[in-house]
């Protein structure tokens, strides 16, 4: 069973040990945009559940990242600006976008699981 939450919107979070909420793009967002060549990161500030937080380019389109949930960005992934295709080779892991404070740490379990969040992309298929 993975430890991964997920929106219907494509993004994946983490909650890490310190209570923070790691976000990045699914595989299925990411291969849906094709080759990523621009992040722009949010800024570190508290946002409301689904504003745009975040905004990834490829060759394909550019797409909104939002917020999964209300709350603060306490970090962002200074590795995306240099190498954007980070966000390719490794969605789940070193292409995240941001960390945040859930403003309601008990929301981030009312997200999708795994199955549910497969399901979703079946049906989207």
């Amino acid at each position: 069973m993975s430890e991964l939450r997920f929106t219907e919107d494509h993004e994946w979070l983490r909650t890490e040990a310190d209570g923070s909420v790691t976000v990045g793009i699914t595989a299925f967002a990411q291969n849906a945009l094709g080759d990523v060549v621009f992040v722009q990161l949010p800024e570190l500030q508290a946002y409301e559940q689904g504003s745009e937080a975040a905004t990834v380019e490829s060759v394909k389109a550019a797409s909104g990242v939002y917020m999964p949930l209300a709350g603060e960005v306490v970090e962002t992934n200074a590795k995306l600006e240099d190498s954007p295709e980070l966000v390719n080779e490794d969605p789940l892991g070193e292409g995240w976008f941001f960390r945040f404070i859930p403003a309601d740490a008990s929301a981030v379990a009312q997200l999708l699981d795994q199955d549910a969040y497969d399901n979703l992309i079946k049906a989207q298929a």
